[in-house]
C-alpha cells in the first residue's frame, strides 16, 4: 500500500523541479517562452492516476500532431484518450473558443490568405500525413482575412455522401463572404480524381445560390497540393 502511495506520488506535477513546473516557468518567463504542451498543461490543471499533467498533455500533443489538430477534435474524440474525462475535454474546448472569440474581437489579428499557397501553408502540417481523408472550408471575410477553418467531414469519404449543405453551414453562421474547400489524400498523391472535380463544381454552384463565394478547392497530399482553379475547374471572378 504505502508503495503504491509513493508511486502515485512519483506522477504528480510537484515532484518536477520547480523551474520545470510549466505554471511556474509562465510567471518566470511569459507565456512565450513555454511549448504547446506546457500551455495545454495549464489549461488541464491536474493529471491522473499515473500520469502528471506535463505527460498528459504531451500525450496529448503526440497524439494530434498539432494544435490545429487538437483544438479540431470533438468533445467526445478528446475524452477517449487517458485521463481526459468530461471536465478537462470541457477546458479544452473552452480554450479554444476563447481564441476563437479574440479573433473574431480583433480581425487585424486574423491571417490573410491572397493565394492558394498561403490556405495550403496553413493546412499542410495537418493533414499532410493524416491517414483518414478530412474535408475543411476555409472561411474567409471580405477582407480576405480567415475567419475560421472547420473541418467537416472526416474519414473514408464517399463524395457521393458529402452533403453540400454542410459545406455553407458554418460560412452562413459566421457571415462569411467567401470559402476555400480543402480536403487531403491519405495516399500521399493530391492528384484530384474525376470525383474532385465534379464535387467541386456542385458546390460551386451551390455557393452561387448562397451568394457566397467559393475561390478554390485545394487537394493536399505529403508535402504538395493541388489547386482546382489551376487545374482549370470555373470559379467565380
Amino acid at each position: 500500500m504505502a508503495a503504491d502511495s509513493a508511486l502515485r506520488r512519483y506522477y504528480t506535477i510537484h515532484d518536477l523541479p520547480k523551474d520545470s513546473r510549466p505554471r511556474e516557468r509562465l510567471a518566470k518567463m511569459g507565456p512565450e517562452a513555454l511549448t504547446d504542451a506546457e500551455l495545454l498543461a495549464i489549461v488541464l490543471r491536474s493529471g491522473a492516476q499515473g500520469v502528471n499533467v506535463l505527460d498528459m498533455a504531451t500525450a496529448l500533443m503526440r497524439y494530434y500532431r498539432d494544435l490545429g489538430s487538437l483544438m479540431n477534435a470533438s468533445y467526445e474524440e478528446l475524452q477517449q484518450h487517458h485521463g481526459v474525462g468530461a471536465a478537462k475535454a470541457a477546458q479544452i474546448l473552452a480554450a479554444r473558443e476563447l481564441g476563437r472569440r479574440y479573433m473574431m474581437a480583433n480581425p487585424d489579428e486574423r491571417t490573410r490568405v491572397n493565394t492558394p499557397d498561403d490556405v495550403a501553408r496553413l493546412l499542410l502540417a495537418e493533414l499532410a500525413y493524416a491517414d483518414q481523408e478530412h474535408v475543411k472550408v476555409v472561411l474567409i471575410d471580405a477582407r480576405s482575412q480567415v475567419i475560421a477553418m472547420p473541418t467537416v467531414y472526416k474519414g473514408m469519404l464517399n463524395h457521393v455522401e458529402i452533403r453540400i449543405g454542410e459545406l455553407f453551414k458554418e460560412a452562413v453562421r459566421r457571415n462569411a463572404s467567401a470559402i476555400i474547400i480543402a480536403h487531403n489524400h491519405p495516399s500521399g498523391d493530391p492528384t484530384p480524381s474525376p470525383e474532385d472535380v465534379s464535387l467541386t463544381r456542385r458546390i460551386v454552384e451551390a455557393g452561387k445560390l448562397l451568394g457566397i463565394d467559393v475561390l478554390d478547392h485545394l487537394v493536399l497530399g505529403r508535402g504538395a497540393w493541388v489547386s482546382l482553379k489551376e487545374q482549370g475547374v470555373s470559379f467565380p471572378g
